[in-house]
């Protein structure tokens, strides 16, 4: 028997990268797959078309994770189209790096409503349905840089220090209802996001993990996919670190 087989799972800004790599890897564990991102373009529709390649079903839903009415009107729809929903991955996710001096209020706000305010609303709108169901796994794709802050990302290490935070306090509220809420702090991993970078910022990275290597998506989606099945069942209420040892 596959790990997911039979559960449901969303996975926010899913489209492409990490959500994409983790929304593939759910797929092949047996799950069900509805993912949300800004637009369901042919980025989106390739990925839909990829899930039910493995042989489940999976859906794309236009959403603006950051508006909190449209993140309960998806979750509304997919709870309607799927029937239940088992595992959250909130993955939507942005920056707008810049030193804290020259920051703009307007990337500031950006990134906080993108990368955590999204959260907070899935989660609210997901956890009536959990509780009904009696379980759930929720998992809250964080940083390291939200553990170890970093210049010229104060809004992105902000944010995701909070998706720490808004992890552990999930996972105290929830626990008696038999949900589990955790975070994945990724390090250097590499995305679209990260290939803007120069070959030498690379090298440099690199020269900072223990393991030597940026990590892949898939190292990511595998974290993603042991928390999310009952393998991890009393696991609540931790941030897993996947960096290559970055902050050891």
């Amino acid at each position: 028997m596959k790990l997911l087989e039979g559960k449901v799972a969303v996975v926010t800004g899913a489209a492409r990268g990490i959500g994409k790599a983790i929304a593939l890897k759910f797929a092949s564990e047996g799950a069900s797959v509805a993912f949300t991102d800004l637009m369901i373009d042919e980025s989106g529709q390739a990925t839909q078309k990829e899930i039910e390649a493995l042989g489940v079903k999976g859906k794309g839903y236009a959403s603006n994770a950051a508006n909190f009415e449209e993140a309960h009107h998806v979750i509304n729809e997919i709870h309607k189209e799927f029937g239940r929903i088992d595992i959250l991955v909130n993955n939507a996710g942005i920056t707008r790096d810049g030193l804290m001096m020259r920051m703009t209020e307007e990337q500031w706000d950006m990134v906080i409503n993108v990368n955590l305010k999204s959260a907070f609303n899935f989660v609210h709108a997901v956890t009536p349905v959990m509780m009904k169901q009696k379980g759930g796994s929720i998992i809250n794709m964080a940083s390291v840089v939200g553990v170890s802050g970093n210049a010229g990302q104060a809004n992105y290490s902000a944010s995701k220090a909070g998706m720490i935070g808004l992890a552990k306090s999930v996972a105290k509220e929830l626990g008696s209802r038999g949900i589990r809420a955790n975070a994945i702090a990724p390090g250097f991993i590499i995305t679209d996001m990260t290939a803007v970078l120069t070959e030498e910022v690379k090298t440099e990275w690199a020269k900072q993990i223990p393991l030597r290597r940026g990590g892949t998506p898939e190292d990511v989606a595998n974290v993603a996919t042991f928390l999310a099945s009952d393998l991890a069942s009393y696991v609540t209420g931790q941030t897993i670190h996947c960096d290559g040892g970055m902050n050891t």
